[in-house]
């Protein structure tokens, strides 16, 4: 039994502490904030409970092959409610589509707004069947350490769409502006345009339109403490409040890990913390990358959050909500073109008290509410403030709603927010973007490659952004690890 000591406890972290744990392993979780779960916290005050981070439940299978790695179900642990309408996107005043859970439903809305297109969704979401099939079998649980993963003989067939990107299979047979949004939006969750996203991954489609949105009773927060409760069953140690400030190496290997206030002895490192910090904790001779490497990567945004209270309920929206009532192109482009404070964002509105009584007093409501910005911004106070307005006004423009007056407190979350509350590098809100030149072996290594028991995982490495693949890339980097523990020790 060797002494394994993980560092930060987001959903790869634990995962991995699960994993290592099965295998016999001595485990131990060092958690830098007061509680468990990394970007899955929740913020309690006066009895209005918050998801800090994750709000969207997609890709349920990956959560239930988690579980069942371990002889479980997703139910153990929590419970899934399936929603219906999945969300609705809003484009201008009172005109919004409402996203069934039912994709014959998702067909009959497309051909009524632009007839013929239903017969070119069925084609495009077979496609993006077959891509999650493809992605979830043979891709994405690969380490990442060779190109021939991504080859075999269904990719083969499907060379293509590593050329092609997102917004051009889009569009190629679908012309109305809002279906086109709809259909390139899951790529958000992926960090990156749609124009600079690869094809294939248009698999997201299915995981919106295929699989549906469901939500944990009681938010992400549930989902991160159901996992803590399974690696607790299989033995892992948890401590919060362990800021890490060194790992100790001597001849190649990690030999400790200093955190704030105590040292932990370790025969093995794995690292879910943000990558870039994480090298910080090393010599400099000793990291993967340099700083420059960072600032010349693509990240996905960071986001302007806001945790809201309302003296009232909200039955004129739904669970989710999506306001791309202005362009979206000009926003991208202040994301990620000429990286700015965008002056007419998108943006997303969650109202998830709506669905679980049990967020808030009763008669009461909360709000979560994120715009997507550029990393590395400059922001303060007053900054968040004018964009909440900005958020208030655009949800009565749309709806006729006035949730401004209806407002008990406030709470704003955002860039400086990120660097210091999750050490992420440059402010990010989701990782690495899955562009084609950061796909796979394109990544950030799971391992160090000087130090021989040092590992990495979450979503600045394989297989990229987003809580299922979070899960992944804890399984990954453990499977990585147990077939080659002969080389690491």
């Amino acid at each position: 039994m060797r002494k394994v000591i993980i560092i930060g406890s987001g959903f790869s972290a634990i995962a991995a502490a699960c994993y290592m744990a099965k295998a016999n392993h001595q485990v131990t979780v060092l958690e830098k904030n007061e509680q468990l779960g990394g970007r899955a916290s929740l913020l309690e005050i006066d009895g209005f409970k918050f998801d800090m981070g994750p709000s969207w439940y997609w890709m349920p299978d990956i959560f239930e092959r988690f579980f069942a790695d371990f002889g479980k179900k997703v139910s153990d642990y929590y419970q899934l409610e399936k929603l219906s309408p999945g969300y609705r996107v809003y484009f201008g005043k009172d005109d919004y589509i409402d996203i069934s859970d039912d994709p014959e439903k998702i067909v009959e809305k497309f051909e009524e707004i632009e007839p013929g297109s239903g017969a070119h969704l069925i084609k495009f979401m077979e496609n993006s069947r077959k891509n999650y099939e493809i992605a979830m079998k043979d891709l994405v649980y690969n380490p990442g350490k060779s190109l021939l993963e991504l080859v075999n003989v269904e990719t083969a067939k499907r060379v293509k769409l590593f050329v092609q990107n997102i917004s051009q299979t889009v569009r190629k047979n679908i012309k109305n502006p809002k279906l086109q949004s709809i259909l390139e939006f899951p790529v958000l969750f992926l960090g990156a345009k749609p124009q600079n996203t690869p094809a294939f991954y248009n698999f997201m489609n299915h995981a919106d339109f295929g699989l549906g949105t469901w939500y944990p009773k009681g938010g992400f927060n549930a989902v991160a403490l159901g996992m803590v409760k399974l690696a607790k069953e299989l033995g892992v140690e948890f401590k919060v409040n362990q800021e890490v400030t060194k790992i100790e190496t001597e001849n190649n290997q990690a030999k400790k890990v200093i955190t704030t206030t105590d040292s932990f002895p370790a025969d093995l490192v794995i690292s879910g913390a943000d990558y870039a910090h994480t090298e910080k904790l090393l010599d400099k001779n000793e990291s993967n990358y340099s700083e420059e490497y960072w600032q010349k990567k693509v990240f996905a945004p960071s986001s302007f959050l806001y945790y809201v209270a309302f003296d009232k309920k909200v039955p004129e929206l739904q669970h989710h909500n999506l306001f791309f009532d202005t362009d979206f192109g000009q926003h991208a482009i202040d994301i990620y073109d000429e990286p700015k404070l965008p002056v007419k964002p998108l943006f997303y509105a969650n109202f998830s008290s709506k669905t679980d009584l049990d967020l808030c007093p009763e008669g009461k409501e909360i709000g979560f509410f994120l715009i997507p910005v550029a990393v590395d911004l400059e922001d303060n106070q007053e900054i968040h403030d004018r964009y909440f307005e900005m958020i208030m006004d655009r949800v009565e423009n749309n709806t006729g709603l006035d949730l401004r007056s209806s407002v008990i407190f406030k709470k704003s979350f955002g860039v400086k927010d990120f660097k210091e509350r999750y050490n992420s590098c440059r402010g990010n809100a989701y990782g690495l973007a899955n562009t084609l030149l950061q796909t796979s072996i394109l990544r950030p290594s799971i391992s160090n490659k000087k130090i021989k028991n040092l590992f990495y995982t979450g979503q600045l490495t394989v297989p990229g952004p987003g809580v299922p693949p979070a899960l992944i890339s804890g399984k990954v980097v453990t499977d990585y690890i147990l077939k080659n523990e002969s080389k690491i020790y």
